[in-house]
């Protein structure tokens, strides 16, 4: 069982999106685990060898657990079969807490996970089915943004984070090789990653920050706890 399950479309989604936090996660003692829906391939420069040997890289930097999935990337689709294997994750893994993609962007792959997590979720709870797992319906549910349009969306929330998240995060971006410093076209990438986490933790007075969307209700249980 883990506290939190954060789910990517493709390895490195977790990262780009909201890795300082997952950092920021662990060292406050929680459990968290990353589900890559696909393997990520194919693209330009990558295998699903060096995917694979990337993403374990990618999540020793951070210090968390992973796995993947089999679904297809590129084609990836909001389905029963897609949301039931999740589903079964999630009620082996018991979170109360899961993160998923932004439900609005240009990649297709992106919106079809944030759609096969919303579905999983709520599949989750089923009593009387076939699924493996007893019910577990997650209690939060917060969209995290690693997109490929340039939105600029106002968020729920922001997670401060510190020096040490945001060198974390940035490590575990590294570790994709294949897909930043072999790719000539996403070269600029990883400066705009550091760039936008240094905005959005400027406006809470923090180093850096993340933003994340909720659909529902946010409550705090002390003022205290507010940055």
């Amino acid at each position: 069982m883990v506290d939190v399950v954060c789910v990517g479309a493709h390895p490195d989604d977790v990262e780009i999106g909201m890795g300082a936090t997952v950092a920021n996660m662990l060292r406050d003692g929680m459990s968290v685990a990353i589900i890559d829906l696909t393997n990520g391939e194919p693209t330009p420069y990558g295998t699903p060898e060096s995917r694979a040997a990337e993403s374990a890289a990618a999540a020793a930097a951070l210090g968390v657990q992973r796995r993947t999935l089999g679904m297809p990337n590129r084609y990836l689709f909001d389905s029963v079969e897609a949301r039931t294997e999740l589903a079964e994750i999630f009620r082996e893994l018991r979170p109360r807490v899961v993160f998923a993609p932004y439900p609005a962007d240009a990649h297709p792959d992106h919106i079809a996970a944030s759609a096969i997590v919303v579905g999983a979720r709520f599949y989750a709870k089923f009593t009387k089915t076939g699924m493996s797992g007893e019910p577990h319906y997650p209690a939060r549910l917060y969209h995290y943004i690693a997109v490929h349009l340039a939105l600029h969306v106002k968020p729920s929330f922001i997670v401060a984070a510190g020096e040490a998240d945001l060198a974390a995060k940035l490590d575990a971006v590294r570790a994709y090789r294949s897909q930043f410093e072999a790719n000539p076209a996403n070269a600029s990438v990883i400066g705009m990653i550091e760039t936008r986490a240094s905005y959005w933790g400027g406006l809470v007075g923090a180093v850096a920050g993340e933003p994340f969307f909720a659909a529902e209700e946010i409550g705090v249980r002390a003022i205290r706890d507010l940055v």
